[in-house]
């Protein structure tokens, strides 16, 4: 399965605070009330943190979350 590509611009400049190292665009599965979504978000190679956007979390997760709430 693909992951959506949810992101926009760079976020290539932003290290792992515990490991120090560049996040990378990586494929990561994130769920919600069962649902399971396939994204590509920037993560730690090393740890595995994921970072989540401000912008993201407030709009198109937020989106998603009243929709699946909906249901």
């Amino acid at each position: 399965m693909s992951s959506m590509k949810v992101l926009e611009g760079s976020y290539s400049g932003l290290r792992c605070a515990p490991c120090g190292k560049s996040l990378q665009p990586c494929a990561v599965e994130l769920e919600y009330m069962g649902s399971r979504f396939n994204v590509e978000l920037p993560a730690c190679p090393s740890c595995g943190a994921v970072f989540i956007p401000e912008e993201l979390a407030m709009g198109k997760m937020a989106q998603v979350e009243h929709l699946l709430e909906d249901k």
